[in-house]
């Protein structure tokens, strides 16, 4: 594929059996904004950015990812990439139509080489947002979403031949090999990773702060509050964004960061970073340790809904 057809990550869709308590957490905690829906979708925003929504909670007998949704350009754009898709072999959920959720707009859904659902959609309604203010410890946008894979070789190379992908960089552990691989759509380091897991799930959802300041609050009233913290603060290496990682109430990996790098396409060759260096897992020394234990938390449950589409 030699045009870049996906411009941008939109939203993560996510259910669960425990509907209340998660939109609780989101809109309560989080710090996202519950901007319709029913009793059983609801869809949530970020203040800070013109996408309609950013996550979306449906309730659900099993906790499932039900899709990751791209943006696109246009209309034309969506069939091209839909038409590509189809006479590569990919299977489509459905083709090209005007989209029932919220903001409408026109997009086609397949699914990828481990079974989830990906959405690209263009021509949906953005919304009014603000510039998120000094000290407020919220979310400005969905920064990026990162996925389990028993196969990542195979995962990474499916979304660089059929969505036009980029790789930025590669993580390794010595000897024991590669084990992320970060993905890029536009001028952000990654707005797509895949980790070598046990099986397939979300690995982690990531939402950008304001700064360094609004990330540290937000941070610190995660911690006041009680919700499980799996690793952080601290700075990455590839990527040169902040982390801190929690755990929602199902399980699921969340995480706040801020300023990650921008990447110039002419220039930039990807690396290999090893995190057996100390500084290429947190540059600050400040997270607690990246051990067994906190990788596993992020493997998360195996996810109920490959090669199933979602109901909405």
């Amino acid at each position: 594929m030699t045009e870049h057809l996906i411009t941008h990550l939109r939203h993560v869709d996510i259910a669960m059996p425990d509907f209340e308590r998660q939109r609780a957490f989101y809109t309560g905690l989080w710090g996202l904004t519950d901007v319709g829906g029913d009793t059983d979708v609801r869809f949530l925003a970020a203040e800070g950015s013109p996408e309609r929504y950013i996550v979306r909670l449906r309730k659900s007998p099993e906790k499932r990812l039900d899709l990751v949704a791209f943006g696109a350009a246009t209309p034309a754009d969506v069939d091209l990439l839909a038409e590509r898709l189809a006479g590569a072999g990919v299977n489509l959920v459905h083709e090209p139509k005007a989209l029932q959720t919220l903001g409408g707009g026109y997009g086609v859904r397949f699914f990828d080489g481990d079974g989830r659902v990906v959405e690209v959609s263009a021509g949906v309604e953005t919304r009014v947002h603000r510039r998120i203010e000094e000290r407020e410890p919220i979310p400005v946008r969905l920064s990026h979403v990162v996925m389990n894979s028993a196969q990542p070789e195979a995962t990474v190379a499916w979304y660089v031949k059929h969505l036009g992908f980029r790789l930025s960089d590669t993580l390794r552990i010595g000897a024991r090999g590669e084990f992320m691989w970060f993905l890029r759509c536009n001028a952000l380091h990654h707005s797509f990773a895949v980790a070598r897991g046990p099986h397939v799930a979300l690995h982690h959802a990531s939402f950008e702060m304001r700064g360094i300041d609004e990330y540290m609050r937000g941070s610190g009233r995660m911690l006041r509050n009680g919700v499980e913290k799996v690793w952080g603060p601290g700075r990455h290496h590839a990527g040169d964004n902040t982390f801190s990682y929690f755990l929602d109430p199902v399980g699921n990996t969340v995480e706040y960061t801020t300023e990650l790098e921008l990447v110039d396409e002419d220039t930039w060759h990807p690396s290999v970073h090893d995190l057996t260096n100390a500084e290429i897992i947190d540059q600050w020394g400040t997270a607690n340790e990246m051990n067994e234990f906190v990788a596993a938390r992020s493997f998360n449950d195996v996810d109920k809904g490959l090669f199933v589409p979602p109901p909405v």
